[in-house]
């Protein structure tokens, strides 16, 4: 990755720096930001990590994870660090309204702005951007960002373990969006002493009893198999919330066992949220979800991977969904 020499000469020199990624932030949002972190204070710079809201329990073994600041809980104090800031550092998003009321207070502040995210279409937002859609993930990006600095030896352990949760949680542990850079910085993580074995067992061996019951729900109660456009989706109402006390990230990664049944090409997770449904879609193959959430819910995200939002409610959203598919049936059948 080239780096343009004002950005170099800027971050050879002390800043105040603020990192920022999106909402219900997952793997590659929390460890692409501390990774980022951690790299720029071996510079001496002044760093805080923002996120809209809260992030799942399984990343709090992240180095600083706990020093995080939740706009949503900690509104004033995000206000105030902020104001300070001279540096904006925008991670796994493309657009301020993924940051939510926090990018209506960020973007008139006074700064310079780096934008580093996988995403389709990003907006021009920042001064220094680095887009790259066909990365595997946002922790991908940094990396190179890292190394393309001439900083490689700045990748330790906590900095590489960081990478490498954002690595193996956008690769569903390196099963899509994989290529051979992707296992050449795997590996080079570990050999910089990255314990690759203890960050996915923590991250994946840390659900609690409940998780799992809500799971056996989900396949037993709340599955629907459409064979004849090889499509499964699971569908939770807001009582599945109350009677699972479903918390945030709880439900993360339930819609990817869909995709383990040999036929399904398509994968839904349609859930109520208190003012929204909510989408998430997978798929296998060259099918392209992020197209169909851009066309029917207001969505969007990667190829194989999708999120999108409906006003329609629970059951109007789901005879939507089941309504779209037989334009696709083409490709679902392919």
């Amino acid at each position: 990755m080239e780096i343009p020499s004002e950005l170099r000469q800027l971050l050879h020199f002390p800043q105040n720096v603020a990192i920022f990624s999106h909402r219900n932030p997952d793997g590659d949002a929390i460890g692409s930001s501390l990774a980022m972190r951690h790299y720029l204070e071996q510079y001496g710079h002044t760093v805080h990590v923002l996120f809209p809201s809260e992030y799942p329990e399984e990343f709090e073994f992240l180095p600083a994870s706990g020093e995080i600041l939740i706009w949503d809980i900690h509104t004033e104090e995000c206000k105030h660090v902020l104001d300070k800031k001279n540096m904006f550092i925008f991670l796994d998003f493309n657009a301020l309204n993924r940051i939510d009321k926090m990018g209506d207070y960020v973007k008139n502040l006074p700064g310079k702005r780096i934008l580093i995210d996988h995403h389709l279409y990003p907006e021009p937002m920042a001064d220094f951007e680095f887009s790259e859609t066909s990365a595997s993930s946002t922790c991908e990006l940094v990396y190179r960002f890292i190394t393309g600095m001439g900083d490689g030896q700045k990748i330790n352990p906590t900095v590489g373990a960081c990478l490498y949760t954002g690595i193996v949680t956008d690769t569903g542990s390196f099963k899509h969006a994989t290529n051979s850079t992707v296992f050449r910085i795997a590996a080079d993580l570990v050999e910089r002493g990255v314990d690759d074995t203890a960050v996915q067992d923590r991250i994946f061996n840390s659900q609690k009893v409940k998780n799992l019951r809500l799971l056996g729900h989900c396949l037993v109660n709340r599955m629907e198999y459409l064979p004849e456009y090889r499509t499964a989706f699971i569908w939770l109402t807001r009582k599945d919330y109350e009677d699972f006390d479903i918390q945030r990230g709880d439900t993360e990664g339930i819609v990817n066992y869909l995709l383990t049944i040999r036929e399904v090409k398509l994968a839904a997770f349609i859930h109520n949220q208190p003012t929204i449904v909510k989408l998430s879609l997978r798929s296998k193959g060259d099918l392209d979800v992020q197209a169909i959430c851009r066309a029917h819910f207001n969505g969007g995200g990667h190829r194989n991977a999708a999120g999108a939002y409906s006003h329609e409610g629970l059951k109007a959203t789901i005879q939507k969904f089941k309504d779209m598919l037989p334009q696709y049936k083409a490709e679902l059948l392919k």
